[in-house]
Formats: structure tokens, C-alpha cells, sequence
């Protein structure tokens, strides 16, 4: 018997006789979701995208200019050097899982019928399970500024501390300043890791070295996802969680709870998009 995968693939006949692809680019869900990506909302894929890259370079010029090397002359000083070490692999972990819960949120409930938050976020979500190689032709402003977005007021927040605070005050918050600086840009590169995932030809050896370590997502590990009706493997920054995630049952417990507590079926505005034929 065919997966429920299978069937959303396989071509099928409308009335008129005529093949119908059930994913990629032609499908009609598909075409009819990517027209509905707007100027407006270029635009402001555009200025989260300046806004976000030019708080990192401040941030950044900051935090190596609070760099101490007296954290190296004496054991005390190597442990406290380990706390900021910590703060960026807590960092990495914390915007593994932030990326699986948005991920799941856009996947799993809403519809793109929302007012202003449907068409500007879920859209992308609906169109990437209905042609998944959607992603691999979206320019780097489109793939990335919705996650620019989300991290201009940690960033912000953060250089106001590195103008406003003292020096002793900035030494003692270094570590927290790494785990946000970390979570910032992992969050901000979620998305780029996402396309390279789907991304078969004509990526860098070091971004296949990447994938093939697992520092990043892998293409093969993101696949289980693509599994209709895409209800697993939700973290799409280095993918890390998804495993012992799925083994807990998070997800699916999570879903059994709001459709317990409200009546709304998870992805059903997905398979609707799915389903989809004119």
C-alpha cells in the first residue's frame, strides 16, 4: 500500500484528463501560495535584515574588545573562561529548540487566511510542504529576513548594555552576553542552514563538511520531516533535539493537549494546501 507520502506525489488526472503534480512547483497550492509573497513583505525582509546584521558587527566589535587574556594565566581564571563556552553551546541548544517549536507552531496550527501574520508568516510554511525546493531558489533576503526579525530586539538590548554598563558590569555579564550573541546568530542563520538542507548541487565543501559532521542540519536527517504529514524533526538548525524530542513524545503530547483544549485539528490548513488541484 502507498505512504501518504506516495500519494501527495504521485501525479494524478483532473476532470479534464489532464496530469496534475502533486508537489513541486506547478502544483496549484503552490503557485498560488508564492503569489502571495508581496512587496511589503520584501521590504520587511529587507530592514530586519540591515537592522540585524549591523547590531551583530557592533555586538561583536564589543564582545572582542571585552575579550580578557588574563583568563588564561591562572586555573581559576581557565573555569571562569569555561562559562562563556558554556553560554555558547547553551545558545546553539536553545535556538535548535526555538527553531522546532516556530517550525511546529507555522506547521502544525493557523492558517494563511490569518490577517497580516497568515500571508507574511505561515505562507512560506505551506508553500516549503507543498514544494520543498522552493526554498533553494529564494534569494538570500527572502530566506533570511524573517529570522533577522527575531533577533533585532535581543541584539538592540544587547548593545544598549555594552553603551550603558561599566566595565566590571560588562565582565560580569560576558558569559550571558555570549549565550544571547550565539542564540542570535544561530537563530539568524536557521533559515540559510534550512535551504542548504534541501540544497543538493553547488554547495562548499565546508558546508558539506558541516552537514556530514552534524555542526549544522544534515540533508539526510532533515528528510524525515518531509514525511507526509510532516509531524516529526521539526528543529532545523542543527537538528540535535530531534531525536531525543521524538523519543519523548514532545510533539505529539503538545498536539493531544490544544486539540484536547480547543477542538483544532493540527495541519489541517497544511493538507488543505496539500489537496489542492486549480
Amino acid at each position: 500500500m502507498a505512504s501518504p507520502a506516495d500519494k501527495l506525489q504521485t501525479p494524478k488526472e483532473n476532470e479534464a484528463g489532464q496530469t496534475v503534480p502533486r508537489w513541486g512547483p506547478q502544483h496549484a497550492g503552490a503557485r498560488e501560495l508564492a503569489n502571495l509573497y508581496s512587496p511589503g513583505k520584501r521590504c520587511q525582509e529587507w530592514v530586519s535584515v540591515v537592522l540585524c546584521f549591523s547590531l551583530m558587527a557592533f555586538n561583536l566589535v564589543h564582545l572582542l574588545t571585552n575579550f580578557h587574556f588574563s583568563h588564561f594565566w591562572s586555573i581559576l581564571s581557565h573555569f571562569q573562561w569555561s562559562i562563556p563556552l558554556y553560554g555558547l553551546l547553551a545558545g546553539i541548544l536553545t535556538a535548535d529548540f526555538a527553531s522546532g517549536f516556530v517550525h511546529w507552531g507555522a506547521d502544525t496550527w493557523g492558517s494563511v487566511d490569518l490577517p497580516i501574520f497568515g500571508k507574511a508568516f505561515i505562507r512560506p510554511f505551506r508553500e516549503h510542504h507543498i514544494d520543498p525546493t522552493a526554498i533553494t531558489r529564494h534569494d538570500f533576503i527572502e530566506t533570511n529576513g524573517d529570522n533577522c526579525m527575531l533577533t533585532i530586539i535581543p541584539l538592540a538590548n544587547m548593545a544598549y548594555s555594552f553603551l550603558t554598563l561599566s566595565p566590571a558590569e560588562q565582565y560580569r555579564n560576558y558569559p550571558w552576553h555570549c549565550y544571547v550573541f550565539a542564540l542570535a546568530i544561530f537563530v539568524t542563520l536557521t533559515n540559510q542552514i534550512h535551504k542548504w538542507s534541501h540544497t543538493y548541487f553547488g554547495l562548499p565543501l565546508w558546508v558539506q563538511k558541516l552537514q556530514d559532521w552534524h555542526v549544522i542540519l544534515p540533508r539526510k536527517h532533515h528528510r524525515v520531516h518531509h514525511v507526509s504529514p510532516h509531524e516529526t524533526y521539526f528543529c532545523i538548525t542543527t537538528g540535535w533535539l530531534n531525536y531525543p524530542l521524538e523519543k519523548l513524545g514532545f510533539w505529539r503530547n503538545l498536539e493531544e493537549l490544544i486539540q484536547g483544549v480547543t477542538g483544532e485539528k493540527p495541519r489541517s490548513d497544511d493538507l488543505k494546501w496539500a489537496h489542492k488541484t486549480n
